[in-house]
């Protein structure tokens, strides 16, 4: 059976969503040690900043979901209220429509997409994707791209790296006036580095934990490339800060934050958390001159665009639900592939002694016509003696029946 469970930003707050992420760097061992200490033979871990969800194959749920709680040290009980279970065919649908950036803070986003192949890329690699969820994860993926390519899902966008700009223009007349840090390298930092670049800031400073990967970025802007250990020598001297790592610690805390906003002698400082668990300690939206958001807080303003896209939404789940019906009909399918194959198994060794009897027959020098025929005959017979026998000794009511799907599986029609 497969399940998907999880926490969402639909199901649960920034505070509880950040203390069952899993960081890039842990994914493997939490896959390696869910397989090995648990009933579970197939999982992914998809953990983005708005959810953390585990596909698996397995008798329950319920064991996966006290794994959770004792792998991150929370009792079952602070996470269980937040927490989803899907099974067949929920399950299936669910990872549809996830795919297809229908689940999404931002209804259509491709990000996730993205972030989906990366999380069956890494079951891959820590050999836990078996047979049923890679074909659901590559069904999931053609899904994906049968909603972008037939419907207007993905049109005019509001993207949570748009979302920042438009925040940071509430704040400043001009984010081209301002000096922006952004903190991290990775993806989402590059999407809010193209949007917050394209008003040309006056200045670019990419801080990151690996400073040849930080340089790369910050040549693209004609920015400068910082470690991460040197922001507290740098942050006053920006007025846009856009966090987002992997740590799983805060690496901007209140105190760091009060001594910037000091030293700029209280000009207006905006920041944006995108990371999950938290970048920026939560105390610091208390501040006076600090404009702190979280990514919660980005999803009020995508919200708006949520109208214009409901008619696209209704075309895609339509798409949806077919294609969970076409995916039931697969896993079903292979429910009868060991009758199939007994089936082939018996006919070939009736096939196999038939022919030995033959070929003994021919080297005695009778006529190959002949041996032909008396082959056809005792195929015939002995592939239909076990249904035909099954037909005479059934009752009446199991008679019915077997007429039934003797008819369906050879093909019968009334007077044949």
């Amino acid at each position: 059976m497969i399940f998907t469970l999880g926490i969402n930003h639909h199901s649960a707050p920034l505070a509880i969503r950040e203390r069952v992420a899993f960081g890039a760097e842990k994914l493997q061992h939490a896959l390696a040690d869910l397989t090995r200490s648990q009933p579970v033979r197939e999982v992914a871990i998809l953990s983005t900043c708005n959810r953390t969800e585990i596909y698996c194959s397995a008798e329950t749920p319920e064991v996966v979901i006290d794994w959770l709680a004792r792998y991150h040290g929370v009792e079952r009980s602070e996470i269980a209220p937040y927490l989803y279970t899907h099974d067949q065919p929920e399950a299936i649908r669910h990872a549809f429509r996830v795919a297809s950036g229908l689940d999404s803070m931002v209804i259509g986003e491709p990000q996730i997409l993205g972030q989906m192949k990366d999380a069956v890329r890494a079951a891959e690699e820590s050999g836990t994707l078996g047979s049923q969820l890679h074909k659901l994860f590559q069904r999931s993926f053609s899904v994906a791209k049968e909603v972008r390519s037939t419907t207007a899902i993905g049109a005019n966008i509001v993207s949570m790296a748009a979302a920042g700009v438009h925040l940071a223009e509430r704040i400043f007349e001009s984010v081209g006036e301002q000096r922006i840090l952004f903190i991290g390298a990775g993806e989402m930092i590059e999407l809010c580095a193209a949007h917050f670049c394209a008003r040309q800031p006056k200045q670019v400073t990419i801080a990151n934990r690996t400073l040849e990967r930080g340089r790369a970025l910050a040549e693209r802007y004609n920015g400068t490339a910082i470690r991460l250990d040197e922001l507290g020598e740098h942050l006053a001297q920006h007025d846009i800060v856009v966090s987002c790592t992997a740590s799983p610690l805060p690496i901007i805390g209140l105190g760091m934050v009060e001594r910037a906003v000091k030293a700029r002698r209280h000009r207006p400082m905006f920041m944006v958390d995108l990371a999950v668990p938290r970048d920026i300690e939560e105390e610091v939206g208390e501040l006076d001159d600090v404009f702190l958001y979280s990514v919660d807080d980005l999803a009020q303003v995508v919200e708006s665009g949520l109208e214009s896209r409901q008619a696209a939404v209704v075309e895609a789940e339509d798409i949806i639900a077919a294609r969970v019906r076409d995916f039931q009909a697969w896993l079903q399918a292979r429910d009868t592939v060991p009758v199939i194959r007994s089936l082939r198994d018996s006919a070939e060794r009736m096939r196999r002694h038939e022919m030995e009897h033959a070929m003994k027959l021919l080297a005695k020098g009778e006529p190959a016509d002949k041996v032909l025929e008396h082959l056809s005959h005792r195929l015939t017979n002995k592939f239909l003696h076990t249904p035909t026998q099954a037909l005479n000794l059934a009752d009446d009511v199991e008679r019915n029946d077997l007429q039934s799907a003797a008819s369906r599986l050879f093909g019968l029609h009334a007077g044949d």
